[in-house]
C-alpha cells in the first residue's frame, strides 16, 4: 500500500491520550453516576423498527439499532434480525429471531442499508451455513429469542438466544468491540461468524487465517457488486478488516465456503433468493482449515460447555489494515474484563451526553431527550484507526494528525439540524467532517463535494448541495480549522456542476425541490464569497438565491415544476398535496416553505405576512395528531424540519412556540415507535434536542438562532473552549410546564431581551438566557 501523509494543525489524540481519556470519562462517570446520570436515561430501543405497518408509508419508522457503540465510534456491536429490503439498520423490533450480532452497523437510514460485518452467532448441535429465513421455511443458524430477555442501554445489549438457551451480551469500546456469551452444558457448543454477511446484499470476497490458539484475523471485501447502499448504486466499496480472539482456545475449529459461479449476480435479490441460498447452505466445511480466501466463506469453533460457562469473544475492526485492526484492540481491551469495558464505555456516554444537560420535565420528557442527544453521536463516525490512519478515496492509506477522519455523512438530512446542534455542542466535530468532505475530493480529483458519503464513496444520494451549507455555516460561526481556500473552490464547483445555473431554474419532474434547494446553497456560496471578501462572486450567488421566484406561479398562488423548457408542467387538483409532484420525498406544499435564506421575500411572493401565517396555520392544524406520516406538517421527512420556526420570522414568534411544543409532545416518545420517520443519521433527534432546549436555526449559514419555548425548565449546553470564550450557556424557563408553554418576558445576561432569536455569537460568548412562561400568549414579546 501507498501511505501519504495529511498535516494541518493539531495533533491527533493516540495511545496516551486514550488511556487518559477512559480514566477522565471513568471519573466523570463516576461524579455522574451519584446523581441518575445522562447514560442512565438512554433507551436505544427508540425509533427501532423499520415496520411499514406501523408507520403507514414504505418509509417505515425511526429505523435506528438498539447493540452497544461509543460516542461516534466505528464499531456498532449489535443484533441483526434481518439482512434485506429497505432495513438498514438490520434490525426490526417486531422482528422475532435474530440473525446473529454484526461489528458495525448504520443508524436511521432507507435504501437498502449497508455495512451489518462479522456477523457472530452462537450456535449449538447441527451446524448451519446460513441464516436460514425469518418465516421457519428454511432452516439455518438463525436464533428466535425472548423478547422479555432483550435489555439495551447505553454501550451495552443482552438477549437469550431460546433455539439454543445462550445469553448473549455484547459491549463496545470505539473501534473494537466484545461479545459474551453463556452457554449451557452440552458438547457440542459452538461460535460462527458468517464473513459474507452484509446488510444490504453481501461481501463478494473475503479472507480468514488462524493466527495462534485464540486468534483469527482476516478481512471482507464489499462492492457495489453486492448490492449493499442503495443496492449497488451507492457505490460503496470498502473492505473492512478483522483481528478477533476467542477466550477458549481453538481445538475444533473450521471454515466453510460456498461455490459461487463467476456468472452469478450478488445482489440483495439474488443473494436472498432460493438459489442462492441453495447454494450456501450447500457449502463445503473444511474442518481444521487454517487459511482461506473465497467469495462466501464462514469460521466456527466448537467445543464443550459446563453449566453457566462464559465464552467471550473480541474483535478489533479497521478499514485500513488487519495490523490496524489489531492495534486498535490492543489499544483498547487489553483482557477480558467484560464489564470493565462496558463501564468504560457508559463513562464515555455519560461524559459525551453532559455537553447538554436537562432540569424539569417528565421522566419520558428526559429519556427522549437524552436519547435523542445519543442518536446524535452516532454519526458521523470515525473512520481512521487508532494511530491516526485511514482509508482514503484514492485507494491509499494516509494518515492525519489534525482531525479525525469521519463517515456518513447524510448531507440533505443533516444540515438541517444535526450540523448545527454540533456547532454548538461539538463544533471540533463539525470541523472534523468539512475536513473529512474536503480532503475526500482531493483524494477522489473531484472538483465538488459529496452530498451522502459513504466510507468514501461519491454515491449522490438525494438532492443539493448540502456540504456547501455545512461549510458556509461553519465559516460564519468561526469553526475554521480547514483548508479555506479549497473548500470555497469546491463549494463553487458544487453549485456550479449541480445548481440552477444562469438560466434561473432546473426542470424535470424534481423541479420544485431541485430549484428551492440549489437556489439556498447558492446564497450559501454567496456567503462564503462576503466573508473572503469576494464581492464579485458574493453578487453573483446572492442573486441566483433568488432563483425560487421562477417556480412560484402567481395564476395558482404557488409553487408549479417547470420542464426543461421553462414551461410549466400540467397542474392537477390535487397539486400542493400531490405528492412526488416535482418534488422528492415530499409534496409542494411541504417542500414550498424552504426558502430559508430569504423568508421575507417568500411571504411578499405568498400574499404578505398575514396571509403566509394563514396558510402556515392551516399547513399545521391539517397534520395528525399522532404527526405520522401525511401530506401537511410532515415531520417525518426533513423538507419541513424548519418551518414551525418561520412564525419567528414572520412577527407571530408565539405560534412557533406552540407548535414546537406540540411537535415536542406528539412526535417523539419513550417507546419503539417513538420517532414518526426515519432517524436520518441523527437528524430527527437533533431537532429535539435543539427545540426542547429552546433554540433552533431556520437558515444554516446565517448565525441567527430562533427562541423557541423549551419542553425544560432549565438547560445546559457546555462550550468547547478551543472553538466559544465561554463554558457554558443556560437557558432557564421560570414558571414552566405543559400549559406554560408560551413566553412572557425574557432576559439576556441579567438584562431585558424583546427579541425572539440569538445570534450564534451570543450563544459562544457563554452565559445565560431567562424566559418566564406563561399559559397565554404574549403578543408583544419578541416581534
Amino acid at each position: 500500500m501507498t501511505y501519504t501523509k495529511r498535516t494541518v494543525s493539531a495533533a491527533l489524540p493516540g495511545k496516551k491520550y486514550l488511556a487518559v481519556l477512559f480514566t477522565a470519562a471513568l471519573s466523570l462517570g463516576s461524579t455522574l453516576l451519584k446523581a441518575q446520570s445522562p447514560a442512565s436515561y438512554v433507551n436505544p430501543f427508540i425509533g427501532a423498527s423499520t415496520s411499514t405497518k406501523d408507520a403507514g408509508t414504505y418509509h417505515g419508522l425511526g429505523k435506528t439499532f438498539p447493540g452497544a457503540t461509543t460516542p461516534y465510534g466505528m464499531v456498532q456491536v449489535s443484533p441483526n434480525t434481518i439482512t434485506g429490503g429497505d432495513n438498514g439498520s438490520g434490525y426490526s423490533h417486531e422482528q422475532t429471531s435474530i440473525e446473529g450480532f454484526a461489528m458495525t452497523q448504520m443508524s436511521g437510514i432507507g435504501w437498502y442499508g449497508d455495512l451489518g460485518n462479522f456477523l457472530v452467532i452462537p450456535t449449538a448441535g447441527k451446524l448451519y451455513t446460513i441464516a436460514g429465513k425469518m418465516d421457519g421455511s428454511v432452516k439455518g443458524y438463525r436464533s428466535n429469542y425472548d423478547k422479555k430477555t432483550e435489555k439495551a442501554s447505553a454501550g451495552y445489549y443482552s438477549a437469550l438466544l431460546t433455539d439454543y438457551n445462550i445469553k448473549a451480551e455484547m459491549t463496545a469500546a470505539p473501534h473494537s468491540g466484545m461479545l459474551r456469551f453463556t452457554f449451557p452444558q452440552q458438547k457440542d457448543s459452538r461460535i460462527q461468524i458468517d464473513l459474507a454477511r452484509r446488510v444490504g446484499g453481501t461481501s463478494t470476497l473475503q479472507y480468514v487465517k488462524v493466527v495462534n490458539a485464540n486468534t483469527i484475523e482476516g478481512w471482507m471485501k464489499c462492492t457495489p457488486d453486492g448490492g449493499g447502499w442503495g443496492n449497488g448504486d451507492g457505490k460503496a466499496d470498502y473492505t473492512v478488516y478483522f483481528y478477533a480472539e476467542f477466550s477458549k482456545p481453538l481445538k475444533d475449529f473450521g471454515v466453510w465456503t460456498a461455490d459461487i459461479p463467476d456468472d452469478w449476480k450478488r445482489k440483495l435479490d439474488e443473494v436472498a433468493s432460493d438459489k442462492y441460498l441453495e447454494r450456501v447452505a450447500q457449502s463445503t466445511i473444511l474442518k481444521g482449515v487454517k487459511e482461506k480466501q473465497g467469495k462466501h466463506l464462514g469460521f466456527y469453533t466448537e467445543f464443550n460447555t459446563k453449566a453457566n460457562e462464559q465464552v467471550l469473544l473480541k474483535t478489533g475492526i479497521s478499514f485500513v489494515s488487519i495490523a490496524g485492526a489489531k492495534n486498535n484492540l490492543n489499544t483498547e481491551i487489553k483482557d477480558w474484563n467484560f464489564d470493565g469495558v462496558h463501564q468504560k464505555a457508559v463513562a464515555l456516554w455519560n461524559n459525551a451526553l453532559a455537553k447538554a444537560s436537562v432540569q424539569g420535565g417528565t421522566t419520558e420528557e428526559k429519556t427522549v431527550f437524552y436519547t435523542a442527544l445519543y442518536h446524535t453521536m452516532i454519526d458521523p463516525r470515525i473512520v481512521s484507526d487508532v494511530d491516526g490512519h485511514y482509508m482514503g478515496g484514492d485507494g491509499k492509506v494516509h494518515q492525519t494528525t489534525s482531525f479525525q477522519k469521519r463517515t456518513i455523512f447524510s448531507g440533505w438530512d443533516v444540515f438541517r439540524s444535526q450540523m448545527p446542534l454540533q456547532t454548538i455542542i461539538n463544533p471540533a466535530l463539525v470541523n472534523d467532517m468539512v475536513n473529512s468532505l474536503v480532503t475526500l475530493a482531493d483524494e477522489k480529483k473531484k472538483d465538488y463535494l459529496e452530498r451522502w458519503e459513504l466510507l468514501n464513496a461519491y454515491s449522490g444520494c438525494m438532492i443539493g448541495n448540502p456540504a456547501v451549507s455545512v461549510i458556509a455555516d461553519a465559516y460564519a460561526k468561526g469553526i475554521r480549522n480547514f483548508n479555506v481556500p479549497e473548500a470555497y473552490r469546491l463549494s463553487v464547483g458544487s453549485v456550479e456542476k449541480f445548481g440552477n445555473g444562469d438560466k434561473g431554474f432546473t426542470g424535470g419532474d424534481l423541479s420544485l425541490s431541485y430549484t428551492l434547494e440549489y437556489a439556498y446553497t447558492d446564497w450559501c456560496v454567496g456567503q462564503l464569497a462576503k466573508n473572503l471578501g469576494k464581492t464579485a462572486d458574493f453578487k453573483k450567488y446572492n442573486q441566483r438565491g433568488e432563483a425560487y421566484k421562477n417556480v412560484f406561479d402567481p395564476e395558482k398562488g404557488w409553487y408549479r415544476p417547470k420542464d426543461d423548457n421553462g414551461q410549466w408542467k400540467a397542474w392537477p387538483d390535487s397539486a400542493k398535496t400531490k405528492q412526488w409532484y416535482g418534488t422528492i420525498e415530499s409534496n409542494p406544499y411541504q417542500q414550498g416553505w424552504f426558502v430559508p435564506q430569504d423568508v421575507a421575500g417568500m411571504a411578499k411572493m405568498m400574499g404578505g405576512k398575514d396571509k403566509t401565517i394563514a396558510d402556515l396555520n392551516n399547513f399545521f392544524e391539517k397534520a395528525p395528531d399522532n404527526m405520522m406520516w401525511n401530506d401537511f406538517y410532515n415531520h417525518a421527512n426533513e423538507p419541513v424540519h424548519h418551518v414551525p420556526f418561520l412564525y419567528n420570522r414572520l412577527g407571530a414568534p408565539w405560534l412557533t412556540q406552540k407548535w414546537t411544543r406540540e411537535i415536542c409532545r406528539r412526535a417523539y416518545h419513550n417507546s419503539v415507535e417513538g420517532l414518526v420517520g426515519n432517524e436520518d443519521v441523527g437528524q430527527m433527534s437533533a431537532w429535539y434536542v435543539l427545540a426542547a432546549s429552546g433554540l433552533h436555526p431556520v437558515c444554516p449559514g446565517d448565525t441567527r438562532q430562533e427562541i423557541t419555548s423549551p419542553v425544560f425548565n432549565k438547560v445546559v449546553l457546555r462550550l468547547d473552549p478551543k472553538y466559544a470564550k465561554g463554558k457554558t450557556f443556560t437557558i432557564t424557563a421560570f414558571n414552566n410546564s405543559a400549559s406554560n408553554m408560551y413566553i412572557q418576558s425574557a432576559k439576556l445576561n441579567g438584562k431585558a431581551y424583546n427579541k425572539c432569536y440569538l445570534d450564534y455569537k451570543d450563544i459562544a460568548a457563554g452565559g445565560s438566557l431567562e424566559l418566564t412562561m406563561g399559559d397565554k400568549p404574549n403578543e408583544g414579546w419578541g416581534i
